[in-house]
């Protein structure tokens, strides 16, 4: 389902089963089958977001990324479904917080990006990792908790 609030920018490729709300979709970008996009998220230019992949509010993706199977984004640090006093928590009872992944950036398959971080341009997350810290442009992480494994030559 794509919804009318959504902005698709030119030549988007959108696999069946994808569901998209009040999110923008930059130019050239290929979205898989089973990916849900929030509102207010961001995903830019060219772009691949493979299957099955959870892309929350609040969450901006730069241009020339790739995102693998699996990978899901977490906007609350400290979730719950309902207040003190029992009554259903809304919008207005948590705090979101964003991410960013920059220009270039990778990330494989199965990882798990928790809130307010950033991901620097051209690192590669390693498949499986759990992200919980910020990532210094062109490196590389892998491992729960995911640590710097190396720094890529330019």
């Amino acid at each position: 389902m794509v919804a009318s609030d959504v902005v698709l920018g030119e030549n988007v490729r959108l696999a069946p089963f994808v569901n998209l709300y009040g999110c923008r979709i930059g130019s050239d970008t290929r979205i898989g089958a089973f990916v849900e996009v929030q509102r207010d998220a961001a995903i830019g230019q060219r772009c691949k977001i493979s299957s099955h992949s959870f892309i929350c509010s609040g969450v901006t993706i730069e241009d020339e990324v790739f995102i693998g199977h699996g990978v899901v984004f977490i906007n609350d640090r400290r979730p719950r479904a309902s207040k003190a006093d029992g009554s259903p928590q809304n919008e207005s009872d948590w705090e979101l917080e964003r991410t960013i992944i920059r220009k270039g950036a990778s990330i494989g398959s199965g990882a798990v990006i928790m809130c307010g971080i950033e991901i620097g341009p051209g690192a590669l997350v390693g498949a499986g990792a759990i992200v919980a810290h910020d990532v210094p442009d062109r490196a590389i992480v892998a491992g729960e908790p995911a640590r710097i494994r190396r720094i890529l030559e330019s």
